[in-house]
């Protein structure tokens, strides 16, 4: 999204499930919302556990992410957790890390392990 519809697009930020007119979302109140967060928080929670990290929700408005060490950094979105938790570690969190897929795949229900 460009900087212009984000700005335009309101408070909520692009990546959050919202409940407007014209939206087509799913989640039309506000505990259907909130249960998507929270899916979102435990799907990027499996990825950043495999670099140490761990993700809560901070009063469904921003995230907490944490390193094993205590080094805490508030997240307002989904979009700048990477950054964030590139910055926490002080080195890259690649998605496509073979180790990291094998890992999510093992992880995964109905995974081998």
């Amino acid at each position: 999204m460009c900087a212009l519809c984000g700005v335009l697009a309101g408070s909520e930020h692009w990546t959050d499930a919202v409940a407007r007119p014209g939206v087509f979302t799913r989640n039309t109140d506000a505990w259907q919302r909130r249960q998507e967060r929270t899916n979102r928080v435990a799907c990027a929670s499996r990825v950043l556990g495999f670099y140490g990290l761990t993700l809560s929700d901070w009063q469904g408005t921003s995230f907490v992410l944490s390193t094993a060490t205590g080094k805490t950094e508030l997240v307002d979105n989904l979009s700048h957790l990477w950054s964030s938790a590139e910055k926490l570690l002080g080195r890259p969190c690649d998605p496509l890390d073979p180790a990291l897929i094998a890992r999510l795949e093992t992880d995964a229900p109905g995974g081998t392990r």
